[in-house]
């Protein structure tokens, strides 16, 4: 138990000051350590930083309804594409149901076999289908979204939405954001350090449904545009932008290329007129079907929309070949950049609104950190003064392992990137506490020893070996909990429950294989006959 070779030895005097190494640069100003190679830091969690808190809703009966739009169009192409070709009347999408007449009443079935085949199977592990088909009148479907079906596609839209909001909040480059789920239709968000919520709220306020439709050029009294008014097949979107100062267009219902087929997107400037674009590249599948839509409808005007608004109609005056495009629209350089922002981390299935916010003020937060390091600093000093009084030598090595072991759980901390918050420092003042457990155990065993008339050598060996198993133990127990915390738990729970798990290994070591390596070198150079402690 006391030999410690002089490979040994050099380890653990590595690896200590390795890890201590790694919190330096917590201590120092970002400015400072912004050109060192590396520089590990322990973030800031929004109860000390400061930030921005938003709670998302999302709009279930718009998901609804573009579920019922979408089925619309995929009814519509699985009809007329399929073989033998089904002719049908005009697709009414009234009173939240789809319904639509056969041409050919004598094709009921095989129109059937095809609605069965794009309405889906079971929703989730219910057995319903999404969708309720109906015959009225021997010609006429009526199709009806099950709640089933609905219930499934708001849970598989939240999914979708979390990892679209999570990449949007990267993108802006801020640090160890929270989002989670809250209940079935709502998303939490926490960014530390950003103080103004406002280009959070428009960046995550964006659905990002870019789609290229065809301009419908019939459509062009001003009277019915501006009624919602338009030809068979075709639907009114507002168009601010119009050139024509009419802020309303006509644009063919079907999409010819959706954002879906993107493969990029990023914020440019107009060589002509060097104003703020989004230039956008289509994946391999995109620019083919881009190529081959410009080829066939060359001098005709197409839209480019985003979130049913119309941003520019330009005329296709050659096929675009290239797999590219630019959206220009009186953008802003923060405009664009937001714009591309959210095309690129992907489309939201489903409109997301705030309901609640709140900012948490840096001078807040600066008080919760004087606050945390008043309390650690009475901590370890209140601690060190009772570890010296009561152990002596034995409790200066303690109070060593104490010391290093603050820095090493800020290395750990730094080197995972994680955050700390205000329940984070609770967690470390608690692991200083408990940190001396371990130490007080040994001594009062080696005091037993002792007293039962050991040698010193004898009374140390004995007292870390029967007093390792006693650690062991009541640290499994709090990592126990330490670990459940973490699966559970969200937030500051899981804050606390980080510095937890990372301050039980860290103090183990140091209160047990630290301190028992300068025992050893003690007593092998002093060969000491007795002990105080």
């Amino acid at each position: 138990m006391l030999d410690f070779p002089r490979w040994k030895v050099v380890s653990i005097w590595a690896l200590l000051a390795v890890l201590c190494a790694l919190a330096i640069p917590t201590f120092l100003p970002e400015s400072t350590t912004a050109n060192w190679p590396f520089h590990p830091r322990v973030n800031k969690g929004l109860d000390l930083a400061g930030g921005s808190y938003l709670m998302l809703e999302a709009d279930t009966q718009d998901l609804a309804n573009t579920r019922i739009e979408a089925m619309r169009e995929q009814i519509q192409g699985t009809m007329r594409n399929g073989t033998p070709r089904i002719l049908i009347g005009d697709i009414s999408t009234r009173n939240n149901q789809i319904s639509f007449m056969l041409r050919d009443p004598s094709q009921v079935d095989a129109a059937r076999e095809r609605l069965l085949g794009i309405t889906g199977g079971g929703a989730g592990m219910t057995g319903q289908r999404e969708w309720d088909i109906q015959v009225v009148d021997s010609s006429r479907f009526v199709l009806s979204p099950t709640q089933a079906g609905l219930t499934q596609a708001i849970k598989t839209a939240m999914e979708d939405a979390t990892d679209v909001v999570r990449k949007r909040i990267d993108e802006l480059g801020t640090r160890e954001p929270t989002i989670v789920r809250q209940g079935d239709n709502r998303i939490l968000v926490q960014v530390p350090g950003l103080g103004n919520p406002q280009a959070l709220k428009d960046l995550l306020g964006k659905t990002a449904r870019l789609e290229f439709k065809l301009v419908d050029t019939t459509a062009n009294n001003p009277a019915d545009l501006a009624k919602g008014i338009a030809p068979i097949g075709s639907q009114v979107l507002p168009y601010p932008g119009n050139p024509s100062g009419i802020p309303f267009i006509a644009v063919k219902r079907p999409v010819i290329i959706s954002g879906n087929d993107l493969a990029d997107s990023r914020q440019g400037f107009d060589q002509q007129t060097n104003q703020p674009n989004v230039q956008i590249t289509f994946n391999a599948v995109g620019g083919n079907r881009f190529a081959r839509v410009t080829q066939q409808n060359t001098g005709k005007p197409f839209a480019m929309i985003v979130d049913d608004q119309v941003i520019s109609a330009p005329n296709i005056n050659e096929p675009i070949l290239g797999g590219n495009a630019v959206i220009n629209g009186g953008f802003t350089v923060e405009s664009a950049n937001q714009l591309a922002i959210a095309l690129r981390s992907g489309k939201l299935d489903v409109n997301l609104k705030v309901i609640e916010e709140s900012t948490v003020g840096p001078d807040l937060g600066a008080d919760s950190i004087r606050a945390g390091i008043l309390a650690s600093a009475v901590a370890v000093a209140l601690v060190v003064a009772f570890m010296f009084v009561t152990y002596g030598r034995f409790g200066l090595y303690a109070n060593l392992a104490v010391v290093i072991n603050v820095f090493v759980i800020l290395g750990v901390l730094a080197l995972l990137k994680g955050t700390l918050t205000l329940p984070g420092i609770a967690g470390f003042v608690l692991t200083i506490g408990t940190a001396v457990d371990a130490n007080v155990l040994i001594n009062e065993r080696i005091r037993e020893e002792r007293r039962r008339g050991r040698s010193v050598v004898q009374a140390v060996e004995l007292g870390y070996k029967e007093a390792s198993r006693t650690i062991f133990e009541a640290n499994m127990t709090h990592a126990i909990s330490g670990i459940i915390m973490f699966i559970l738990g969200s937030g500051p729970v899981k804050g606390f429950a980080v510095v937890l798990l990372i301050g039980i290994v860290t103090s183990v070591f140091t209160a047990v294989t630290f301190t028992r390596m300068l025992v050893a070198q003690w007593i092998r150079r002093e060969k000491p006959k007795t002990i105080n402690i």
